[in-house]
C-alpha cells in the first residue's frame, strides 16, 4: 500500500494577519516579489503561492523573513517569520533593514559580523540593489533622534505574583562550574574609556593595512573581532555618554568592514555594512560621521555604475549634516558630489560641484576642530577627486594635471590610492596621444596591483588595458603586455 503525505496543518496565524492587514493573496504575492526586488532578489510568487501557505506548505529560502517584513510595513510593527506561522530562516538580504531602535540595530549587525566571520560564502556573493539605498538614507535623513542609547544590567527577575527576588542559579556543589574568562565581559560589566580608546586604535590600525596592502588582507581578522569584542561591548553596561561614544566607534569600524568587503568585490555584503553602520551613526548622534557613511555608499555606487543614485546619496548627506560641518568636511561632501555627476557626464554640475569643493577647502584653518575619519581629506585627496572627475569627462589634460599633483603631494602609506591616481594619470597620457608614458605608467601600477589583495586595484588596471586595445599592435602597448606577463 502506498503510504499517503502527511496532512499539512492550515496556518491561522498568517490567515489572520492577512486579514488585519487588508491583503489579498494576490495583493501579498505582489508585496513579497517587490520587496526582494529591493533587496536584489528576482521572485516569482502569485496569488496560488499564497493559498499554499495559507493550506500550510512553508516558503523555503529568504521568503519567511521577506513575508514578515511586509507584514511589518504595513502593520507599523516588528514581526517575525514564527509570528506569521512559518519557519525561520536565515535570511541572506538581512542588513539592509534601517533598524528602529538601537537595541535592534545591534541585533542585526552583530548578525552579520557572526555570519561574515564563519563559513557563510553565500553572504559575500550576494548582489548590489540600488533599490536598497533609498529606504535607508531616508529613514537617515529624516528618522527622529534615538533619545536613549545606555543600556544597563537587567534587573533581577521577580515572581509575577511579588513574592522574593529570584537568585541566580549556582552550580550544585561538585558540579561543572563554567568560569568566565578574565577578558569577557558580562552584561553586567561597565565599558571603561580604554575600552573606547582600544576601539579607536584596532580602527587605525586596520585603516592602515587596507591602505597598504588592499582590503582582502586583514578584513576577515576585523570582521572576526567585531564579532567577539565588539558585540560583548554593545550588549554590556555603560551609561549615555559612553553609550554614544561606543556607537560612534562601532559606526566607524562597521564601515570599515564594508570598505574592506567593498575592496574585494563583496558589493552586497560591503552595501549592508554601509547601511548598519548609517544607523549605528544616528545611534551615536553623529551627523557628520552619518553623511560620511552616506559618501561611502556613494563612491562604491559610482565604481559600479549607479550614478543618479549616487548623486542623490550625496545630496541626502549634504541635506542632513548641513553648514554645520568642518570645511574639510564640505569638502568631502562636494567632492563625492562631482564623482557622482562626472560618471554620468553631467559637465556643468560636477564643474559647480568642484568648485564647491575647492572653496571649502580653501576655507579650512589648521587649527580646525577636524574629525579623525576626515583628517585624511587633504588637497593631495582633493587633487585625486579632480583627477578622476576630468578623466570621466575625458578631460585628459586637466586630469593628468591633478593627477600628477596628487601623486607628488600624496605620502606613500596611501599605495592604493598612489595606485589608482597612476591608473587614472596613465589614462589621460593615453587619452593625450602620449603611448610611450602611458604604458610605462599602466605598467608600474600593474606592478603594485600583484602586491596587494585588492579588487579594485585589479580592475583599475583592466580598465586601462581594456583602453589599450585600439593600439594593441603598437611597440609600447606590446612592451606593456610583457612587462605584465613577467608580473602574474
Amino acid at each position: 500500500m502506498t503510504e499517503r503525505p502527511a496532512q499539512r496543518t492550515p496556518n491561522r496565524q498568517l490567515a489572520a494577519l492577512i486579514a488585519e492587514a487588508g491583503f489579498s493573496n494576490a495583493g501579498l504575492a505582489r508585496r513579497v516579489d517587490q520587496l526582494g526586488t529591493e533587496h536584489g532578489l528576482d521572485l516569482r510568487y502569485d496569488k496560488t503561492s499564497v493559498t499554499r501557505w495559507l493550506r500550510g506548505q512553508q516558503p523555503r529560502g529568504t521568503a519567511p523573513a521577506l513575508i514578515a517584513e511586509v507584514f511589518a510595513r504595513r502593520l507599523g510593527r516588528r514581526l517575525t517569520a514564527q509570528d506569521l506561522g512559518l519557519d525561520a530562516c536565515a535570511p541572506v538580504y538581512a542588513g539592509l533593514e534601517f533598524a528602529a531602535t538601537p537595541a535592534e540595530a545591534v541585533d542585526i549587525v552583530s548578525g552579520l559580523w557572526r555570519k561574515d566571520s564563519g563559513s557563510h560564502a553565500e553572504l559575500r556573493k550576494i548582489a548590489f540593489t540600488p533599490a536598497g539605498l533609498v529606504v535607508p538614507s531616508r529613514d537617515w535623513l529624516i528618522g527622529r533622534p534615538d533619545d536613549r542609547v545606555a543600556h544597563t544590567e537587567k534587573p533581577v527577575r521577580v515572581p509575577a505574583q511579588g513574592g522574593r527576588p529570584v537568585p541566580p542559579r549556582v552550580p550544585a556543589p561538585g558540579g561543572p562550574a563554567r568560569r568566565r574568562p578574565v577578558g569577557d565581559r558580562g552584561p553586567g560589566q561597565r565599558i571603561s574609556g580604554g575600552d573606547l580608546a582600544a576601539l579607536r586604535s584596532v580602527g587605525e590600525l586596520f585603516r592602515s593595512i587596507d591602505d597598504r596592502y588592499g582590503g582582502g588582507h586583514a578584513r576577515q581578522a576585523l570582521v572576526r573581532y567585531l564579532e567577539h569584542e565588539l558585540e560583548p561591548m554593545l550588549r554590556a553596561t555603560y551609561g549615555e555618554q559612553t553609550g554614544r561614544r561606543l556607537f560612534g566607534a562601532a559606526a566607524d569600524l562597521t564601515r570599515l568592514a564594508g570598505w574592506t568587503s567593498y575592496d574585494i568585490a563583496a558589493h552586497g555584503l560591503a552595501q549592508r555594512y554601509f547601511v548598519q553602520a548609517l544607523r549605528l551613526a544616528q545611534a551615536a548622534g553623529d551627523r557628520a560621521y552619518g553623511s560620511y557613511v552616506l559618501v561611502t555608499m556613494s563612491r562604491q555606487a559610482v565604481y559600479l555604475g549607479h550614478g543618479r543614485e549616487a548623486v542623490q546619496l550625496t545630496r541626502v548627506a549634504q541635506q542632513g549634516v548641513g553648514t554645520s560641518a568642518p570645511p574639510v568636511v564640505q569638502t568631502l561632501l562636494h567632492a563625492a558630489e562631482a564623482r557622482a555627476h562626472a560618471v554620468i557626464g553631467e559637465v556643468r554640475a560636477c564643474t559647480a560641484a568642484l568648485v564647491r569643493a575647492e572653496r571649502a577647502l580653501e576655507a579650512a584653518r589648521p587649527g580646525d576642530d577636524v574629525p579623525h575619519w576626515a583628517r585624511f581629506f587633504d588637497e593631495a585627496q582633493l587633487a585625486d577627486e579632480l583627477g578622476h572627475c576630468h578623466r570621466d569627462l575625458q578631460q585628459f589634460r586637466a586630469s593628468a594635471q591633478y593627477a600628477e599633483r596628487s601623486l607628488l603631494l600624496r605620502a606613500p602609506v596611501f599605495a592604493r590610492s598612489r595606485l589608482f591616481c597612476r591608473v587614472v594619470l596613465a589614462t589621460a597620457r593615453l587619452g593625450l596621444g602620449e603611448l610611450d608614458q602611458a604604458c610605462q605608467l599602466g605598467a608600474e601600477a600593474a606592478g603594485q596591483a600583484v602586491e596587494m589583495r585588492s579588487v579594485r586595484a585589479a580592475e583599475y588596471v583592466r580598465d586601462f588595458e581594456r583602453r589599450l586595445e585600439p593600439y594593441r599592435d603598437a611597440a609600447p602597448v606590446r612592451g606593456y603586455r610583457d612587462r605584465v606577463a613577467a608580473l602574474r
